[in-house]
């Protein structure tokens, strides 16, 4: 089973910036388009960024383009989300997984972005 470890999250004021990371326990990581998912309070987890195998293809909801950039390391079994100008609609819980969200859940990390 893979397993996934989130950190990175904290709290930070609106335009300020933060880097998520994610590992993994299993090689198996580095075979699958993967994602970055969110859950804001009150609010259905959402798939908001992805990355191809190979790094090279990404993709992000409208809310995040020409903010957030999307990584890869396979070498480390690490995916990464670099976030800037943080507005207060991307507070939430966030995690990552494969692109359809089929293995299990690892705890997430919380992002609040609040004045």
């Amino acid at each position: 089973q893979v397993q996934l470890v989130e950190s990175g999250g904290g709290s930070v004021q609106p335009g300020g910036s933060l880097r998520l990371s994610c590992t993994s326990s299993n090689f198996v990581f580095n075979n699958y388009i993967l994602g970055w998912f969110r859950q804001a309070p009150g609010k259905e987890r959402e798939l908001v960024a992805s990355i191809n195998v190979g790094g090279e293809i990404t993709s992000f909801t409208d809310s995040l383009k020409g903010r957030f950039a999307i990584s890869r390391d396979n070498g480390k079994k690490s995916m990464y989300l670099q976030m800037n100008n943080l507005k207060p609609d991307d507070t939430a819980r966030y995690y990552c997984n494969e692109r359809f969200g089929s293995w299990d859940w690892g705890q997430g990390t919380q992002v609040i972005v609040s004045a």
